[in-house]
């Protein structure tokens, strides 16, 4: 999966026009590192290790995840010209995340349940996180993907990860349990909103499966790739 989003993102610089919604949701739980991340400093190799866990890294910025059941992750694959809000990392950020808030908050029933995009690229209920994001940028077009926490063990989180050496300012030094929260709601209900605030209206099922393939061979099952720092 982190390969296919690499590949997309590929096709689409190469002149496919096709803008893609995607989703993906993880059957095991594995560790992924931004792309300017060390290891060593944000995860607990030796607890990942005990646990069975394999860390991985992605092709786009940002802190380091833990991916497993209960997280629902999409992909944003977009054209920059085609796009004004596009045209910069910042006016990205403020697009696309104020409509993915728009979209979970259409299935949050809860009028007490504020959701809000905080720390440029982070969607909160109240003051904890529940989805973070990032993007890669090309001359003609972005990655941008990110996950949502609906029912995720979070207990293994803080006996995976470190503390992150980067926080954004409202996270206020909480311990990882203090700080996220699952949404708790259905996979297929964020989907649907999702689905339909980027207007995905059609199914496409021409997937790049020979650069997916060679990309997850060749660079993300590869330890000078995914420990490289």
């Amino acid at each position: 999966n982190l390969a296919c989003d690499e590949a997309l993102l590929n096709r689409s610089e190469a002149g496919e026009d096709e803008e893609i919604l995607r989703f993906w949701e993880p059957r095991e739980y594995f560790v992924v590192v931004g792309y300017a991340n060390k290891v060593e400093t944000e995860v607990d190799v030796a607890a990942c290790a005990a646990y069975n866990v394999p860390i991985f890294r992605r092709c786009s910025g940002g802190g380091t995840v833990l991916q497993g059941p209960g997280c629902l992750n999409y992909t944003l694959i977009l054209l920059i010209t085609g796009h004004h809000s596009l045209t910069s990392i910042s006016g990205a950020n403020k697009f696309i995340m104020e409509q993915n808030r728009a979209a979970t908050e259409s299935v949050i029933h809860d009028p007490k349940s504020v959701i809000a995009v905080r720390g440029h690229t982070d969607l909160t209920v109240g003051e904890r996180k529940f989805s973070g994001n990032s993007q890669r940028r090309y001359k003609r077009s972005l990655l941008f993907h990110g996950t949502f926490l609906l029912n995720l063990d979070l207990s293994l989180i803080t006996k995976l990860l470190r503390a992150p050496s980067k926080q954004p300012d409202y996270r206020n030094n909480r311990s990882h349990t203090e700080f996220l929260t699952n949404l708790n709601v259905s996979a297929a209900r964020l989907k649907g909103a999702l689905g339909k605030i980027w207007n995905a209206t059609r199914e496409s099922r021409d997937d790049p499966e020979p650069e997916t393939q060679k990309l997850a061979a060749e660079k993300y099952s590869a330890s000078k790739w995914n420990f490289k720092l």
